[in-house]
């Protein structure tokens, strides 16, 4: 992507996560719908061109957007799906791109979710390799005159019960919407999804209050500075802690709240 479309991909980035972090939604249902979206969209170019129309304002893209959605989709991918379209892109193209990356992302949290990250990661690599290096079972699934639903059953045929169900749901994506791309190297492009929040620090922030996104963003910053890794930050509120955070990486605690110099004082005055 170009670098209008790059920081716009960025910003969205950032609004999925705040998605992933308040916890309350089937993130592996706001994925399928994303695909969904993204399928519409490369089938349905002038729809696509329209959305990304620079002589529409801003407000009136994200307005049919969410006309067009209105029914069909969540609340979170509507409003997911209208910050995409208020965005600027430098192709009509990379609408699609991002929403699919979305999409993945979500599905991937999803995974982290239930603890097989590392799993999913492994499969698609693996996955990957195993297509490149048999031409019989490259050509069959990327075969453009055989029907969608005839490669979808081969893959199912081939993974079922093998591998875990969001390997799956991404193989079929990158066979049956290889959007310009070999299978192997959709991917490499998935793994590379798992990789990335595989080896993002998770901090879980306990705080007395919620955390205003300007906090968030600050801390995020520092515990970044300090660890040399993007820091995915999930905050838990206790009203016992008075003021101040608790912050917990792995088995490092950091303590900053109140209550726990309070309990510095005390056991200084104990003597």
């Amino acid at each position: 992507m170009q670098g209008g479309s790059r920081e716009s991909l960025a910003t969205l980035r950032d609004d999925l996560d705040a998605v992933i972090r308040s916890g309350d939604l089937d993130l592996a249902a706001l994925a399928e719908e994303l695909f969904d979206v993204v399928a519409l969209l490369d089938r349905e170019q002038s729809l696509r061109r329209v959305l990304t129309d620079p002589s529409r304002s801003a407000d009136a893209r994200a307005e049919l957007a969410r006309e067009l959605f209105a029914g069909q989709v969540s609340e979170a991918a509507g409003d997911l799906l209208a910050a995409a379209v208020r965005a600027r892109w430098s192709r009509s193209r990379d609408l699609s791109d991002a929403v699919e990356l979305l999409a993945v992302e979500a599905l991937i949290a999803s995974a982290e979710q239930a603890g097989r990250l590392d799993t999913v990661e492994d499969e698609l690599f693996r996955t990957g390799r195993i297509i490149a290096g048999s031409p019989r079972l490259r050509a069959a699934l990327s075969d453009p005159s055989a029907p969608a639903e005839h490669r979808l059953e081969l893959v199912d045929n081939l993974l079922r019960a093998k591998v875990a169900d969001e390997t799956i749901r991404l193989v079929r994506q990158a066979v049956a919407a290889p959007r310009g791309r070999s299978i192997e190297d959709a991917l490499d492009e998935f793994a590379d999804v798992a990789a990335e929040r595989r080896s993002r620090v998770v901090a879980t922030v306990t705080a007395a209050v919620p955390l205003t996104q300007a906090q968030r963003d600050r801390l995020g910053r520092q515990l970044a500075e300090a660890y040399g890794h993007q820091v995915q930050i999930n905050v838990q509120l206790d009203a016992d802690l008075i003021g101040g955070l608790r912050v917990e990486i792995g088995d490092e605690v950091i303590e900053g709240s109140v209550l726990s110099r309070l309990a510095d004082a005390r056991r200084r005055l104990a003597g």
